[in-house]
């Protein structure tokens, strides 16, 4: 029987937040509600959640996420929607084990027969840049994203500009003309330093530039679009259909749809498609765990306009545990040429260690973002 019999969360570091569903005949279903610095708050969310959820059929994905997202009076927000997302994963994993199917395959069938991936790095001086992107070439990847500041002022200084343009100009040496480097201005820009600085960028040819503006000041996007050539990039904050809408008639040219934000598989399927109608591509966004990364991947598999994927192996910030930690086998994320070759395993296409997991568990986390502030004391976007 698929009937749902129980359902669990794992808090586990470095900052993960772990779902996993269990049938009455013993199927096992894992998912990923990471929210990060609010996982704890999710992780009651999960479990108000499966109160609709318990004694029901498994394989009834689509009416659950129905009733999860809209069988309530308030809905919608991050924390809602990272607890449906880690949900409709672990639902999704059940029914490709049930049929003895990758997850792709019932999304329709593969499209293609790997994807691109790129990592993050660090460094606040070009130098550091330089290495830390060497690095990751070495690891196999031909494209990276990188910050392209830390705290920024509402209108920047001189040096504060040039520390930009350096950064990546010292990126775009070390990669040469056949890698690709994003730049990610994180929503720590306001729209006047977003509109100087993104023509200075345009001699380095960066893939995207990310997140120019914060998610509030979607209705601004229009603007910055119009002042670049350099195509725009935003979404890891935005988490259904309709918040994306505004973002795609700005004219962006790839959305960032986080899976355990965004309302999980099902949700990023139809952005998916709503971004096709716009000639947008979907490049998801996933600094989280294995199970995130695996739920990004079985789209991507299944999705025309899919560009590349975000992951976080060995990002600095993973302290305590690794995205490869919590697996039985590391295989089906080995790098080839800065491509996944596509999962072929039943459900997401990885297997989850659950005694690693659930003693990690035993330890938690209480992941916390910083806060930042300008030099005369008021509060800095980060």
């Amino acid at each position: 029987m698929t009937k749902i019999e129980r359902v669990e969360t794992f808090l586990v570091p470095p900052r993960w937040l772990f779902v996993r569903i269990e049938t009455a005949d013993g199927t096992v279903g894992w998912g990923e509600a990471t929210c990060e610095g609010r996982s704890e708050t999710v992780r009651t969310a999960v479990h108000q959640l499966s109160e609709l959820l318990i004694g029901q059929d498994a394989l009834r994905i689509e009416d659950h996420w129905q009733v999860m997202t809209k069988g309530s009076f308030y809905r919608g927000g991050p924390i809602l929607a990272s607890a449906v997302s880690g949900l409709d994963q672990a639902l999704w994993d059940i029914a490709g084990r049930h049929f003895a199917a990758p997850v792709h395959q019932l999304l329709g069938g593969p499209v293609r027969d790997r994807i691109r991936m790129y990592g993050w790095v660090g460094g606040d001086e070009p130098a550091e840049v330089a290495d830390h992107i060497a690095a990751q070439v070495a690891a196999g990847l031909t494209a990276v994203k990188m910050n392209a500041s830390g705290r920024m002022s509402p209108v920047a200084s001189v040096a504060e500009l040039d520390g930009v343009v350096r950064r990546v100009a010292a990126a775009r040496e070390v990669l040469g003309e056949h890698r690709d480097v994003a730049v990610d201005f994180h929503g720590r820009f306001t729209l006047a330093n977003a509109r100087r600085v993104a023509p200075l960028l345009e001699p380095f040819r960066p893939f995207f530039l990310e997140e120019p503006v914060v998610p509030e000041n979607s209705h601004l996007l229009g603007e910055f679009v119009r002042s670049t050539s350099t195509p725009v990039s935003t979404g890891e904050r935005l988490y259904s259909r309709q918040e994306f809408l505004p973002a795609l008639q700005a004219g962006i040219a790839v959305a960032q749809p986080d899976l355990s934000h965004a309302g999980g598989i099902t949700e990023v399927r139809k952005i998916a498609a709503l971004a096709e109608v716009y000639d947008v591509q979907l490049a998801p966004h996933c600094p989280l765990g294995p199970i995130a990364l695996a739920a990004c991947l079985q789209v991507g598999f299944a999705t025309p306009n899919y560009l590349i994927q975000e992951q976080s192996i060995g990002i600095h910030y993973n302290a305590d545990a690794e995205v490869l930690d919590y697996l039985v086998d590391r295989t089906p994320f080995g790098f080839a040429d800065g491509y996944i070759h596509r999962l072929t395993g039943p459900g997401l296409g990885i297997e989850i260690d659950e005694n690693a997991v659930r003693r990690a568990d035993e330890r938690g986390h209480s992941w916390r973002g910083p806060v930042w502030r300008h030099p005369d004391g008021s509060f800095a976007e980060w």
